[in-house]
């Protein structure tokens, strides 16, 4: 009786360790993306544009303004976020060196980031 009792105690620790829990906010979609009539010139060699886009933060959407960066590592593409009707995905730089989420103390780098505003 001790040995079957152990055992079921074993397996069902074994179950709760393996569980998976999640938890989330649900706002709803995004507003549409902002137009954005002129892009900055590019600043120099190994600059990517970022379109802008609207990311969660604090139960709702912030506007991201696009900008020139250099991604994480060379090759790196970026991946916008996005919204499936149901859930928001988080924007990342993805590629043969793994997934990188962006990071958005990034975008107060000035060496990092570059807007046409960075330059006055």
């Amino acid at each position: 009786m001790k040995k079957t009792l152990l055992g079921f105690l074993l397996v069902a620790g074994l179950s709760i360790c393996s569980a998976q829990i999640g938890i989330g906010i649900r706002i709803g979609p995004p507003p549409p993306p902002r137009v954005v009539a002129v892009r900055p010139p590019l600043p120099g060699p190994g600059y990517v544009w970022v379109d802008g886009y609207w990311y969660a933060v604090g139960g709702r959407y912030r506007w991201h303004d696009g900008y020139w960066t250099r991604p994480p590592y060379e090759g790196a593409r970026w991946i916008g976020p996005r919204h499936d009707g149901d859930r928001f995905y988080a924007g990342y730089w993805d590629g043969e060196h793994g997934r990188r989420e962006h990071d958005h103390r990034w975008d107060r780098d000035r060496d990092r980031d570059y807007r046409d505003h960075d330059r006055h």
